[in-house]
């Protein structure tokens, strides 16, 4: 018995490792995110299939309930792939369902995937570092978990490029602390549903980029390397 968790990229299905098919394709079961692409679970057209995806609001299984799930399917069956968005280990709680999975003696394997921090921004040509421009990026949650005792976040990071992920829920509040460190001016590029044929992208400053109008799932990325983005396309062919 194993339990493999699974990244499954930032969108495309195109943009899955072929790790992640081969061990999709010899699975018993798929326990899936909803930011999982459900393309990519045909490659494991045999398996059983159990949704617990979570979205602001509305989550389908509590994580407890999603260890819990992922440990009596472990003990029942020789593969099991828990398929995550993105990457297990960027926001994706992969930690916590390895040390659940191992306090009951259950294998477990990791297969990363691309995060959306970088694959979305590197697939519209948004370059999260650049020569002269930018030498460090942060990549930070924009919706921490409310019960927490205290905030980890406190958005004073010295990073040249800031990508924020999962923050259109508390964009505005978390802009204003942001903008305590970082100059009104400073450009901002919001990229919805990245790498899906439903992609939309909003440019700003960290002072108006809140007028706009922004949907969920997005990443917002904050720096001067919003302005290469912004000449690289100017100087497309």
């Amino acid at each position: 018995m194993v339990v493999y968790l699974v990244g499954a990229g930032p969108g495309d299905p195109d943009l899955v490792t072929l790790k992640a098919i081969k061990t999709l394709q010899k699975a018993d079961v798929v326990v899936y995110d909803r930011l999982a692409n459900e393309e990519i679970l045909k490659y494991a057209s045999g398996a059983g299939m159990i949704y617990v995806g979570k979205r602001a609001g509305a989550h389908s299984k509590k994580q407890e309930e999603i260890n819990q799930i992922l440990i009596e399917q472990g003990k029942k069956y020789d593969s099991v792939v828990r398929l995550k968005g993105g990457d297990p280990f960027v926001f994706g709680r992969g930690g916590e369902e390895i040390l659940a999975l191992q306090e009951e003696g259950i294998p477990v394997e990791i297969i990363p995937g691309v995060t959306s921090a970088i694959g979305v921004p590197t697939t519209v040509g948004l370059p999260v570092t650049h020569r002269g421009v930018a030498t460090s990026f942060t990549v930070v949650t924009g919706h921490e978990d409310p019960t927490k005792s205290e905030k980890q976040v406190q958005w004073n990071y010295n990073a040249d490029t800031i990508v924020i992920l999962m923050g259109v829920g508390h964009l505005e509040e978390n802009i204003k602390e942001i903008m305590k460190y970082k100059d009104p001016q400073t450009p901002v590029c919001v990229i919805e549903k990245g790498t899906t044929p439903d992609e939309r992208i909003i440019t700003g400053t960290l002072e108006n980029i809140t007028q706009k109008d922004i949907n969920p799932p997005a990443l917002v990325i904050i720096g001067p390397v919003v302005d290469v983005f912004k000449d690289i396309q100017n100087k497309k062919p």
